[in-house]
């Protein structure tokens, strides 16, 4: 699976695809610039590695009921990026839950949506923001042979396919799901960081061919299979989610992270 970009109007299916940003305002204040939160997958990525604009981390998590992340997956989330970034007045997350939309598979276009009806925070001058969804259904790219797990869709947003994630994990030959959720979720994290070549400069080349914007070392956090069932058979006698290998912490030091 690679990350997909949402334009204006348009869903963009493409490993190199551009987007451009939503002017929409959606009933938010006048002073507030939606748009901020909706260009590429990256764009913000020294904006969330360093504090040269934004000091603190807001992350907006919604769920649908019953499909809600454990909380040791949140701190492990949080712990991750106090590790990587900047953010000296500290990262904060409130969590609610939502209403089922009723859908059993959702494109990115339905995520969208969906964030575009239900998110209500946005950047303000110092502080920045994040959303990620966690999803009651199945992501529509699934294939006979992948489950995706999740998907970074715009600059600060990223969706977990909760009911993937549920469905293959914490079984006799299952990985722990805790395990799996904190894989999933610091990699769509890192994507927003710009890894892999996905908005961070490379300080050496390490960028998979054949999975564009994913790190090529296979024991890296930012290797293409974390984000599917493709890497499910690696974890189940893994104790922890895996790192960041030097290469990729070498970008975010370079680009103004830790």
């Amino acid at each position: 699976m690679v990350y997909k970009i949402l334009a204006i109007s348009v869903l963009l299916l493409l490993i190199t695809g551009c987007a451009t940003e939503n002017t929409l305002n959606d009933g938010q204040a006048d002073d507030v610039n939606v748009s901020l939160n909706r260009q590429n997958v990256g764009t913000s990525a020294h904006d969330f590695l360093s504090d040269d604009t934004y000091t603190s981390l807001l992350i907006e998590m919604v769920y649908v009921e019953g499909f809600d992340p454990q909380q040791s997956s949140i701190s492990n989330l949080i712990t991750f990026i106090n590790n990587r970034t900047y953010k000296p007045d500290g990262v904060t997350v409130e969590k609610r839950s939502i209403a089922s939309p009723g859908l059993e598979t959702y494109s990115i276009q339905d995520i969208a949506d969906i964030e575009m009806a239900e998110r209500t925070h946005y950047n303000t001058e110092d502080q920045m923001t994040l959303w990620v969804y966690f999803s009651d259904g199945q992501a529509s790219s699934n294939t006979e042979t992948n489950v995706v797990l999740g998907t970074a869709y715009w600059n600060s947003s990223f969706v977990l396919f909760e009911d993937s994630i549920q469905s293959v994990s914490n079984g006799p030959f299952d990985p722990d799901r805790e395990l799996l959720e904190t894989t999933v979720i610091t990699h769509e994290f890192g994507h927003l960081l710009g890894l892999t070549n996905l908005g961070t400069p490379m300080e050496t080349e390490h960028e998979d061919e054949a999975h564009p914007k994913h790190c090529n070392n296979e024991n890296c956090l930012m290797y293409w299979s974390s984000e599917s069932s493709a890497g499910l058979e690696n974890m189940i006698n893994m104790s922890a989610a895996p790192e960041l290998d030097n290469a990729c912490l070498n970008d975010l030091l370079a680009h103004g992270g830790k």
